[in-house]
């Protein structure tokens, strides 16, 4: 079980870092401190978990050799053995997701591309997925703001989605991602191709150190709109902020309160700022990268095609599914395995058809 995690190496990462921890003047800059302590907690929850199996796959190995031919209790093993599987596999991907902040949260994006109804239809399917995606993983969805299409679909939609990692298995999910499909608002019943846009960053927390001016912000309030009652629609609750040297715009209009949207907004915002140094910082390392992947926020990473054939493909991996309704009731494994493996493994890209 070993092949794919280095336990010595682990363990001497966490003594590299208790080391660092513990050096005089550690604490003078909390943001360096804080991503530090992160870390260290990652490597040392990884080798706990690493443990934890290995000592479960010796209990499998000796009941193996003392189990009877009763096809109860055989049948008892296997359903424990596919449980055990699944956590490996769990805890595989868990190992791949190095990055400081791949164990946040994540707050997700969802911009429909031009194209009027037909892209903002794409963009409530998606905004769809993500949540059938989220319940799949036992991950919490805060809806943060929603903005209703004029005749269907949505304009936009934020929503933070809570659980371990969930930042690591969803960055991948950052792009363009393109509809081909006959339109159900064509009365002419012709093929369409729709685009939206998928953004993911880290949903941060106040050790995180982000400076933010006052006079950088434009802070808008209005009328919240859809579901929230009466009350939602009477005062000006909702509240977009514009961080002006950026143009990040952000809103929120879930809470009734309009100082309560603000914090949202804020927090956003904040997030928002960091992934935007995030990538620079990645942008200037990649100058002097010769094999890089352009993995960037705007570039096209998958394919969903529902006509003249069935298909769902990810243009980074080449990993492709012709099962597209699972995939849009959240079933994203393969895509978001694919991506994570295929930097550690130095494999070359692989085609998969319907690996479940």
């Amino acid at each position: 079980m070993g092949g794919f995690f280095d336990l010595d190496r682990r363990r001497e990462k966490i003594n590299k870092l208790e080391k660092q921890a513990a050096q005089p003047g550690f604490w003078d800059n909390s943001e360096t401190a804080q991503s530090v302590m992160r870390e260290l907690a990652t490597h040392k929850k990884l080798v706990e978990d690493f443990q934890n199996l290995e000592s479960e796959l010796d209990d499998f190995i000796e009941l193996g050799e003392t189990a009877t031919d009763s096809s109860n209790e055989l049948a008892e093993v296997k359903e424990e053995l596919d449980d055990f599987a699944r956590r490996v596999d769990k805890f595989e991907l868990a190992a791949y997701l190095s990055g400081s902040d791949d164990i946040r949260n994540a707050i997700l994006t969802i911009h429909p591309g031009a194209g009027g109804t037909e892209s903002q239809d794409w963009a409530e399917m998606l905004f769809r997925m993500y949540n059938r995606w989220a319940e799949r993983q036992g991950f919490a969805v805060n809806l943060i703001d929603s903005q209703a299409g004029e005749e269907a679909g949505l304009k936009s939609a934020t929503m933070t989605i809570r659980g371990e990692y969930a930042y690591g298995y969803l960055k991948s999910e950052s792009g363009v991602h393109r509809l081909v499909r006959i339109s159900p608002f064509d009365a002419n019943r012709r093929r369409h191709t729709s685009f939206a846009s998928v953004h993911i960053c880290p949903e941060i927390d106040d050790s995180v150190e982000i400076k933010i001016r006052d006079e950088d912000l434009r802070i808008d309030t209005y009328r919240a709109s859809g579901a929230g009652g009466q009350h939602v629609n009477k005062t000006s609750s909702a509240v977009r902020i514009t961080h002006q040297p950026t143009g990040i715009v952000v809103q929120c209009q879930s809470e009734r309160s309009q100082h309560k949207n603000r914090d949202s907004a804020m927090r956003v915002l904040r997030s928002r700022l960091y992934q935007k140094a995030l990538e620079e910082r990645q942008k200037e390392k990649e100058k002097y990268s010769q094999d890089k992947k352009k993995i960037e926020w705007g570039s096209q990473i998958r394919s969903y095609v529902f006509h003249p054939y069935n298909m769902v493909k990810d243009h980074r991996t080449d990993v492709q599914t012709s099962d597209v309704q699972r995939v849009m009731d959240g079933d994203l494994e393969i895509f978001i395995n694919a991506f994570l493996t295929l930097g550690h493994t130095g494999n070359s890209k692989t085609e998969i058809e319907n690996r479940r």
